[in-house]
């Protein structure tokens, strides 16, 4: 509505202009005609400012505006007034006209306006060719520019939707990463939490002090997804979406957190783009869930090796020692895979153009996803 209302304002605002500057000019006209022209009466007046109105209703009544300032011009003429102010009003409409998308009703009117004038050159006996050719350039010329500006006007307005729609759609893609980045810090912390939890509970009459610790880690858990649960919902109200800010460098952390006996092993060391640290840090983090939530007590391994065109990343867990039965009754050994986190993992890995292979190995399972990088720069 404040596009549409500022482009009405407008009108008024040209109107007004193109009244002034035609009776300036027409002042200016008389006096430098006075010789062969007539001087300005009241009824010149009244044609200097009929243009002028016709501008001012020129959107709701495009043909009819348009004929009036050309007909005011001509009686203009005909009246024996100086040339030049009344040309303004008639050059002004036809260039509204196309600029305004009305190009057939511009051009039609175009040559009404060319027979007008040259009627009125033969009428006053003016009947020099170049005349009539100079007349035909200038309005040829008027309306090229027109279309001219109508075209880098369209061109312009055709980027910025352009710009706008690639604009909404990196803050949907945004969006959609930092759901599914929330959604894999809610399932990584909340079934730490549940795993946690069943230990306490198991632990707390016959082991105190491991109970505590177990604690501690659900009270760290529970923290970092509020955390991260209001800074994402933050963000996403303010509508200015930003890349998580999960990597590698975060491992150690991660590692501490998940309550299991993991051993970390890097081969090599590279700067990586900062999606695939997301991405790998990712992967790790849902390879220590599935651990944590099927294979309690068991031994993993994670092996990061930085090659010159790819960083794999391995997950190994040696299995659970027993089926463990938590408190609230629940199973710990299931079926790794059988929900959603391997999709979603083998789903980053493939937007990066790279691979996930997950099933068991021995008594356990492995995770192993291979993430293409780019060549390093010397």
């Amino acid at each position: 509505m404040g596009e549409v209302r500022t482009k009405y304002v407008f009108d008024p605002y040209l109107a007004l202009i193109v009244a002034v500057g035609q009776l300036v000019i027409g002042r200016g006209a008389s006096w430098g005609q006075a010789d062969t022209r007539e001087p300005l009466d009241p009824y010149a007046y009244a044609l200097l400012l009929a243009g002028p109105l016709a501008i001012l209703l020129h959107r709701r009544f495009p043909l009819l505006t348009t004929a009036v300032a050309l007909g005011a011009c001509d009686l203009f003429l005909i009246g024996g007034y100086a040339y030049g102010p009344s040309f303004i009003s008639p050059a002004v409409l036809l260039v509204l006209l196309v600029l305004r998308g009305r190009r057939l009703m511009a051009w039609f009117m175009a040559g009404m306006t060319l027979l007008s004038f040259l009627a009125y050159a033969w009428l006053v006996g003016n009947r020099d060719p170049l005349h009539s050719v100079w007349i035909l350039t200038s309005i040829m010329l008027l309306m090229v520019v027109a279309e001219l500006v109508r075209t880098v006007r369209e061109r312009r307005a055709e980027r910025e939707r352009i710009a706008e729609e690639e604009a909404r759609r990196q803050a949907s893609e945004e969006r959609l990463t930092m759901a599914q980045e929330l959604h894999d810090v809610l399932a990584h912390n909340i079934s730490l939490i549940h795993v946690q939890a069943s230990t306490a509970l198991h632990l707390i009459d016959a082991n105190p002090e491991q109970a505590r610790t177990a604690l501690a880690t659900i009270k760290t858990a529970s923290k970092e997804v509020l955390g991260e649960m209001r800074s994402v919902l933050n963000v996403l109200r303010e509508g200015a979406p930003r890349s998580p800010t999960a990597g590698l460098d975060r491992l150690d952390e991660l590692i501490e957190r998940s309550g299991l006996k993991v051993t970390l092993k890097r081969v090599g060391c590279r700067p990586l783009p900062s999606q695939v640290e997301r991405a790998a840090y990712r992967i790790v983090q849902e390879s220590l869930t599935n651990a944590g939530r099927y294979a309690p007590g068991s031994q993993v391994r994670v092996r990061l090796e930085y090659g010159e065109r790819e960083l794999t990343v391995q997950v190994t867990d040696s299995g659970a020692p027993t089926a463990a039965v938590l408190t609230d009754g629940d199973t710990a050994a299931a079926v790794p895979g059988s929900g959603n986190g391997i999709p979603g993992m083998r789903e980053r890995a493939s937007a990066l153009g790279g691979t996930l292979v997950a099933g068991p190995t021995g008594a356990g399972f492995q995770v192993e996803a291979r993430l293409p990088l780019p060549e390093e720069t010397s």
